[in-house]
């Protein structure tokens, strides 16, 4: 079963960025998705919608692969490679993959004008070591299929201030230092 979390920033800059990071998570095996989009409310109320997959590319690409092949067959592989590219692109068009493209359109009516929605489908989540990755890196949770206490997990990671760097070794306050003599 997918979990859908939707989590608002200030800017699309800053969603992408969450966006980012969370690929990167799935790259070491903490979080397995199935989608992750970006919805930006522009002035004037569109909605811009960012997908992590472009279907329509993919169904064009497709398409022309196989029509190439399948006009090579019957010494017409232009015509073939024409024909399987366009209608590629029409049925990828026609695909919706991961969150409901209707839904994230509707949920992000919501938005101030500039504001991003980042919309993660998630399969599998190794809970505290991606809480603890994206701690402080801010964003407001706008809706959540996750059980209560995880929701506020979330919230509390989100708001937290970011984990502490380690200062560099130097002197203490307590050093003191001996000025240059006068020459």
């Amino acid at each position: 079963m997918s979990d859908l979390v939707v989590i608002v920033y200030s800017t699309e800059a800053k969603a992408e960025e969450m966006r980012q990071k969370i690929i990167g998570l799935q790259k070491e095996y903490l979080i397995q998705i199935s989608d992750a989009a970006i919805a930006v409310m522009h002035e004037g109320g569109k909605i811009k919608l960012n997908q992590l997959l472009n279907t329509t590319a993919l169904g064009a690409a497709s398409g022309g692969f196989w029509g190439l092949l399948i006009g090579a067959i019957f010494l017409m592989p232009v015509f073939g490679a024409a024909i399987g590219a366009a209608s590629g692109a029409l049925g990828g068009a026609l695909t919706d993959y991961g969150v409901d493209d209707k839904f994230m359109k509707e949920l992000s009516t919501s938005l101030q004008p500039g504001n991003a929605a980042l919309f993660v489908l998630i399969q599998k989540i190794t809970s505290d070591k991606v809480l603890e990755a994206i701690k402080g890196t801010g964003g407001v949770v706008l809706k959540t299929s996750l059980d209560h206490s995880q929701e506020q997990k979330l919230r509390d990671a989100l708001a937290a201030s970011p984990a502490a760097q380690p200062l560099p070794p130097g002197p203490g306050p307590d050093a003191t230092t001996n000025p240059a003599p006068a020459a």
